[in-house]
């Protein structure tokens, strides 16, 4: 099955509240008919999308500053979805009232804890405010547009404030405005679209001297550019690891399939994540 998202409407689960980041990803990348279905919790958005409850969910995998959000890979491999496609979303924090609500009467600000330490300049600058941490960006801003807060403000983006009404008092108050989200859309099938560049896998092997550089040799002999490598612990396995890797080919590519042959022969577990097509925006050049 492959995603056409002019042709039909897609359930897509996702983390967080109505306006939220995961929303604008999901939006871009499937359009306007898609119907979200909010989760609290990541573990949520995966059930539901392994039991059929959704066609898709779109979650975050990495930031360019804080980094992967570890958890996500855990989740990803337990309930064995695949990767479908991938958006490289910049990301612009603000901070939002009620209406009619001035900077100087806000005393205490709500966010995720992750978007809260993004805007640590602002706090320092502004040492009086109180940080609070909340599950979700948009879900902050709901919180205070709900509960009347005149005292509080919500750090989130624009689509944010102008779902719930709320009110923009200062703009991008993020400390680095080079500020990415990469967001995975996930499916139960694996989709090999024509256009597909990008691979990912997941793999181990035993503990043995030079394991993991005769692994990654099968992609420098036939010059298979790496752009992500990414290790976790294997549960129950102390001190043992499993190795999350991308890189850029098509798995219906000779030079991909001898790669993948040649790594079967070398590790213990070997999963294919997914082959889609890449993101290139925002990628720095010459690397």
């Amino acid at each position: 099955m492959e995603v056409n998202s002019k042709k039909k409407e897609f359930i897509v689960a996702i983390q967080g509240e109505r306006g939220s980041y995961s929303e604008v990803a999901a939006t871009r990348l499937l359009g306007d008919k898609v119907t979200l279905r909010c989760c609290e919790r990541f573990e949520e958005v995966f059930k539901l999308t392994a039991e059929s409850d959704a066609q898709y969910c779109l979650i975050p995998l990495e930031n360019s500053l804080s980094g992967s959000i570890h958890k996500n890979y855990d989740l990803l491999l337990r309930h064995k979805l695949k990767i479908t496609r991938e958006i490289n979303l910049q990301i612009k924090h603000n901070l939002i009232t009620m209406p009619g609500v001035s900077f100087k009467e806000i005393s205490t600000v709500f966010s995720h804890p992750v978007a809260l330490d993004q805007c640590d300049r602002f706090f320092e600058k502004f040492p009086g405010l109180v940080k609070r941490s909340a599950y979700d960006t948009s879900g902050s801003v709901k919180r205070i547009m709900e509960e009347n807060l005149r005292d509080c403000a919500a750090i989130a983006g624009k689509q944010a404030a102008e779902y719930y009404g709320g009110n923009i008092v200062m703009k991008e108050i993020q400390d680095n405005k080079e500020n990415f989200t990469r967001f995975v859309l996930l499916g139960r099938e694996l989709e090999t679209r024509k256009k597909a560049d990008k691979t990912s896998i997941a793999f181990s092997f035993g503990n043995a001297a030079g394991a993991l550089f005769k692994c990654l040799s099968v992609f420098a002999l036939r010059d298979i550019d790496l752009t992500k490598i990414e290790s976790r612990p294997i549960h129950g396995r102390p001190w043992e690891y499993l190795f999350y890797l991308d890189f850029l080919g098509n798995t219906g590519q000779e030079s991909t399939l001898k790669a993948l042959d040649h790594l079967r022969e070398l590790t213990e577990f070997l999963e294919i994540l997914g082959c889609y097509p890449r993101d290139a925006s925002h990628e720095k050049k010459g690397m």
